[in-house]
């Protein structure tokens, strides 16, 4: 296990070939889970911000695909600007309000996964703590070499912008 580091709100780690990413929210577990579990919901905080997401797929129960683009929309962002980055992802497990389990993947307009691309199994959990929610999302990938690449494009700094989205529209009251 590598030792535990802390990016802005978000405590990260590493076991082996597994990302463990940890964050607190100042809103009920309920609220949390359901702005995962909502399609509406997802594409309003999804991505970094300066980014739009748009769920051209989403089928939240077991073997349901959400498929997803998330297009740069911030003209600071430089040649991210216009850019499209597309997901999906397969929900294999979910019990409200403590565990959603999925796939991940890179993938293209058509759903077709990127083969030169890291894949994930996703684990999260959510976990009441005195009035606050504690979100602990596991990713496990095919081997280190896959996790270094998603560690080296940004996927904390990045999980933690869009969870910085989140936290406005949950003290929004979603």
């Amino acid at each position: 296990m590598s030792e535990k580091q802390t990016f802005e709100h978000i405590v990260y780690y590493t076991e082996g070939n597994n990302l463990v990413m940890e964050r607190k929210f100042k809103a009920p577990r309920a609220a949390v889970f359901k702005a995962y579990s909502d399609s509406a919901l997802i594409e309003a905080w999804w991505g970094p911000e300066g980014w739009k997401t748009k769920n051209t797929s989403f089928e939240f129960k077991q073997n349901g695909v959400w498929h997803y683009c998330m297009t740069c929309t911030d003209e600071n962002q430089g040649d991210f600007f216009g850019q499209e980055s597309w997901g999906l992802a397969v929900y294999k497990k979910m019990v409200a309000p403590e565990v959603i389990l999925y796939t991940d993947a890179f993938s293209d307009k058509d759903g077709n996964v990127a083969p030169d691309m890291p894949k994930m199994q996703i684990s999260v959990f959510f976990k009441e703590e005195s009035q606050q929610t504690l979100l602990e999302i596991k990713s496990a990938f095919a081997s280190e070499e896959a996790l270094m690449q998603v560690l080296e494009m940004g996927v904390v700094q990045g999980m933690e912008s869009q969870f910085c989205r989140l936290d406005e529209l949950l003290a929004n009251g979603l």
